[in-house]
């Protein structure tokens, strides 16, 4: 039957009490107890009043499929009361009559369909997973003295009880998908496995930088990125926008070399000026997207191996010396006394920035051994070679 005749489970479950007990010979109504007690009858009888609903909460979350929203799971709690024949709850006829329900209820401790159950009772209830469970709950004073607080209500002497789970599902429509890895455009519906995942679907937001170590470096160098999400074998290191070679991986680190990751060299300086740089991971998504960590600064450092008088000049040799639209300075450092005594920032450039030319460096200063500092982009070189003026 459908599910959506379960909405009429609570009223069912309450006729399905009644039935039950009246198989056993009890004549039954429902309600208030002081209507039942207002209901002439020449016969004893039992009341079965439904005080309360409540959701229940071991089952808050459970599906019935895969895929669909929780049903909504349902506790519902009775009173039971006895009446004798003058329609009184306190006597001993009436006590008798409570005993003898307690006892049917208690031999109803799983609430069963059958063949005799009522058509409408049985379609709102056939679709529980399991059978209602009938259980005893304590009902003192103040319990019964709240559920017959009325004017013109008296207390009555009663036993309470619940039933769980009750079932009841929205009238809905349940979702469903097509398999994942089916082919379904062609005629035979081809597996095709992982080639038809369609949507790259990651843990986290993404890669989180928290600092790098050491935070100056020069090219070919190795360093460390400190963060967390780090260990994809899909994330890029790109210094500036040039991807590095990546060492090692792990959860909070990434080891990686100053180097381009595409084996294409960074030493013919086409791609790279020494300077503070951004240093960022991604990850590639489909379509050419990327997700992105935030941003560290990383200084690159100029690395300057020699430096020789040629005539009047003097040339400089090594890496990322700088190019002609870099912000270039050298200066001559004195050993004897500490001093600097000239700045030059006149220069001629070659393209693979290996090469730096200050023209006329020899005449401006006076004779002399001199240390070489090199600033390109004000990072500072490591190396200061020695060079000595005539």
């Amino acid at each position: 039957m459908a599910l959506a005749d379960s909405g009429r489970a609570i009223g069912a479950v309450t006729r399905l009490l009644q039935d039950q007990l009246i198989r056993r010979g009890f004549e039954v109504a429902i309600g208030k107890p002081e209507q039942a007690a207002k209901t002439d009858s020449s016969n004893q009888k039992l009341n079965l009043y439904l005080f309360e609903t409540a959701f229940d909460g071991h089952l808050r979350n459970q599906v019935l499929r895969d895929g669909e929203r929780p049903p909504l799971w349902m506790v519902l709690k009775y009173l039971l009361t006895a009446f004798d024949v003058g329609e009184n709850s306190d006597s001993a006829a009436a006590h008798d009559l409570l005993g003898r329900g307690i006892s049917a209820l208690q031999e109803l401790a799983f609430l069963r369909l059958d063949a005799l159950v009522a058509l409408d009772v049985r379609k709102a209830l056939e679709n529980n997973p399991e059978p209602l469970k009938l259980s005893f709950d304590d009902a003192p004073v103040e319990l019964i003295a709240k559920t017959m607080q009325g004017s013109d209500e008296r207390y009555r002497l009663s036993v309470a009880f619940q039933v769980r789970p009750v079932l009841i599902v929205p009238a809905a429509l349940p979702r469903g998908a097509l398999l994942v890895g089916v082919d379904y455009s062609s005629a035979a519906q081809t597996v095709i496995g992982r080639d038809g995942v369609q949507i790259d679907v990651t843990a986290s937001m993404g890669a989180t930088l928290l600092r790098v170590e050491p935070a100056r470096f020069e090219l070919g160098a190795p360093f460390t990125l400190y963060g967390d999400d780090l260990n994809s074998s899909s994330h890029e290191v790109l210094l500036g926008d040039v991807p590095l070679t990546i060492l090692e991986r792990a959860p909070d680190r990434l080891r990686v070399q100053a180097q381009a990751a595409n084996g294409a060299p960074l030493e013919d300086g086409t791609r790279l000026s020494a300077g503070e740089l951004p240093l960022v991971v991604r990850r590639r998504l489909l379509n050419d997207r990327f997700r992105s960590s935030n941003l560290l600064a990383a200084s690159l450092l100029p690395t300057l191996t020699s430096a020789n008088l040629v005539g009047s000049d003097l040339q400089l040799q090594g890496l990322l010396l700088g190019k002609h639209d870099d912000d270039v300075t050298v200066l001559f450092y004195r050993q004897v006394d500490g001093a600097t005594v000239h700045l030059f920032d006149t220069f001629t450039a070659s393209a693979d920035q290996q090469t730096l030319t200050v023209p006329g460096a020899a005449v401006a200063v006076p004779a002399g051994a001199y240390q070489v500092i090199l600033r390109v982009n004000n990072q500072q070189a490591q190396g200061s070679p020695l060079v000595n003026l005539p």
